[in-house]
């Protein structure tokens, strides 16, 4: 009687186990496209396909924050339509003050149209500029971090001219919307890059850190990325990088760099070719990343020392040869 007993038991759980649902095996899955003008790669281990759960976090993401998207809250400020600030465009809004003020200006999402009146904006107008003299004094009358505010969810400005850019802060916080996604789905080894912009948690595939890599500046005709200059290796990493030697432009023979300079109103002449951040969140270290490349070698690495979660790698011209140097806390957990 025992016997049957206990194999009526067995029976019963063997059934049972065939009803439960089953958990999905967890895989690696690995998406990659274009948006915000640039690339995304995006890799993670999970128990289901999240990409179009992705892209409508980016698509919500652009509506707030695109420069491509002439319907973006970003665009709409720009034209100085009535429109309500979201919840993303807010969080850009006050890290990007927060920069602003630490870099003592050197960071300004009002830098705009001093970055189209230099050519490196509006592409169609960008041979006809370059050939102009440009009233850099009057420019400024509407450039600067202090001439706008947040007031409940609208955007304030002392002047209608003032437009924003949000294109050095952006990328990197778009990375820092993606990991969060991924994270509340329960994903815990993810890369994302977005643009060179990284957040990465966790280990790949292999079951090992994940590796990125800081990219060697070269000019040279065609301005290409010639190697890497730098490979690391991190469980735990939220990095962005910042040059000038990609973006430029010659005028009687002067190269003129992209990275401009908000205080002056002029192309930065300095030996810092690239800037590399690790931060509390990527949004913060692309937009430490800027700044740098704003301040140059000394000043950037002043800047950096006196932040509590920032660190940097800057890469610098020293005549011939290309010579690197570490804030304190690079890379030290």
């Amino acid at each position: 009687m025992k016997k049957w007993i206990a194999l009526g038991f067995a029976i019963a759980a063997a059934l049972l186990l065939l009803l439960l649902p089953k958990t999905p095996k967890k895989q690696y899955f690995h998406h990659q496209g274009n948006i915000f003008g640039t690339y995304y790669n995006i890799r993670y281990e999970g128990s289901e396909d999240l990409h179009d759960s992705i892209l409508l976090r980016l698509q919500t993401f652009d509506r707030s924050l695109s420069m491509f998207n002439p319907q973006s809250v970003i665009s709409r400020i720009n034209r100085n339509d009535s429109v309500t600030t979201d919840t993303l465009f807010e969080a850009m809004f006050h890290e990007a003050m927060t920069i602003s003020q630490l870099s003592h200006g050197a960071f300004d999402i009002t830098v705009r149209p001093l970055v189209n009146a230099w050519g490196f904006g509006n592409k169609s107008q960008e041979l006809q500029i370059r050939n102009q003299n440009i009233n850099i004094d009057s420019i400024k009358a509407f450039v600067g971090f202090e001439k706008v505010r947040l007031e409940g969810h609208q955007l304030l400005k002392s002047d209608p001219r003032i437009t924003l850019d949000a294109s050095a802060i952006a990328k990197g916080y778009a990375c820092d919307v993606v990991a969060s996604l991924l994270r509340e789905k329960g994903c815990n080894n993810l890369l994302v890059d977005i643009g060179g912009e990284v957040v990465l948690q966790g280990v790949n595939d292999k079951g090992k850190a994940w590796r990125v890599g800081i990219t060697r500046p070269t000019i040279d005709a065609t301005g290409a990325e010639q190697e890497l200059q730098e490979v690391i290796a991190s469980n735990h990493l939220c990095m962005a990088t910042s040059g000038n030697y990609l973006q430029y432009y010659f005028v009687d023979g002067q190269r003129r760099s992209h990275t401009i300079d908000p205080r002056t109103g002029y192309p930065v002449h300095h030996s810092l070719l690239s800037a590399t951040v690790t931060a509390s969140s990527c949004m913060r270290a692309d937009a430490l990343a800027t700044a740098c490349m704003v301040l140059g070698e000394e000043e950037a690495l002043r800047m950096i020392e006196t932040t509590t979660d920032a660190a940097c790698y800057l890469i610098v011209a020293d005549c011939d040869t290309l010579r690197t140097i570490t804030s304190e806390r690079w890379l030290k957990e």
